[in-house]
C-alpha cells in the first residue's frame, strides 16, 4: 500500500500553471529527492501536497484516505508534516517552545522532545533559548524536528540546504543521516543533485522523470 498517492495533479498561479500533470506513488520508508531549479515548481507542488495550494485538477491520496479538500490542519493529523522553505519559526520562543508546537496534533507516535534531541543533539544546548538568537544549522534543525513532533507518516523538507553556508549543511544533512535510520518517509526537496541522491531511495531516472512534470 502506498503512503502517499498523487494522480494528474496541476496546480496554478493565477493564469500560470506552476504544476502540470504530476503523479507519483510514494511507499513508506522511502526517501523521494524532487530536483529543480528555482522556478520549477518545487515549493508549489509541496505546498499542494500540504494544503497551502489548492489543486486546479487532480487527487491526493493518503494512507489510501482521499484528502484533496481537506484543510492543511486536518492534513496534518491525518499523517502529513512539512517543514516549509525559510524554516518559519516562532523566533521570540524557545527550541523547545517551538517543538512542543509541533505536538498539537497528539497524534500517537515515537516522537517526543527529548526523541528529538537524540537525532539532533545540536540542539540539546539550545533547549531554551529564544530560535531568533540561534544559527541557520540550528534553526533547521528545529523546524526539522518540530514537524516530527507530529509523528507524521510523511515528511516534507522545502529545500534544507537554503541560506546555509557549506559547513552547516554539511552539519543538517549529518543530522539527517540519522533521521532516515528511522525509516520515516520522506520527500525532499533539494537543488543540490549530489547531496539528494546520496539519501534518495529512487534512482535519477525517476527524479528527472518528475522533474518534466513541473513547469519551469
Amino acid at each position: 500500500m502506498s503512503s502517499l498517492k498523487i494522480e494528474n495533479m496541476d496546480v496554478r498561479h493565477g493564469q500560470l500553471k506552476a504544476v502540470r500533470n504530476v503523479s507519483l506513488s510514494i511507499e513508506k520508508g522511502e526517501v523521494i529527492a524532487l530536483i529543480g531549479a528555482n522556478g520549477a515548481g518545487k515549493t508549489t507542488f509541496l505546498r499542494a501536497i500540504s494544503g497551502a495550494h489548492t489543486l486546479t485538477a487532480g487527487r491526493i491520496y493518503l494512507n489510501d484516505n482521499d484528502i484533496t479538500q481537506r484543510p492543511s490542519h486536518q492534513r496534518v493529523n491525518a499523517g502529513l508534516a512539512l517543514v516549509p522553505e525559510g524554516r518559519k519559526l516562532f523566533t521570540n520562543m524557545t527550541t523547545e517552545e517551538n517543538l512542543l508546537l509541533g505536538a498539537t496534533s497528539a497524534r500517537k507516535g515515537e516522537w517526543n522532545v527529548e526523541k528529538i534531541f537524540e537525532v539532533f543533539p545540536n540542539l540539546i544546548k539550545r533547549r531554551h533559548t529564544k530560535t531568533g538568537t540561534m544559527s541557520g544549522g540550528e534553526q533547521q534543525a528545529t523546524a526539522i524536528g518540530r514537524a516530527l513532533m507530529s509523528n507524521p507518516d510523511i515528511l516534507i523538507l522545502d529545500e534544507v540546504s537554503l541560506g546555509l553556508s557549506p559547513l552547516v549543511v554539511d552539519q543538517v544533512y549529518q543530522n539527517l543521516e540519522k533521521l532516515l535510520a528511522t525509516d520515516t518517509t520522506i520527500i525532499l526537496v533539494e537543488q543540490d543533485l549530489s547531496r539528494a541522491m546520496k539519501v534518495a531511495s529512487r534512482q535519477s531516472r525517476g527524479v528527472h522523470a518528475r522533474r518534466r512534470n513541473c513547469s519551469r
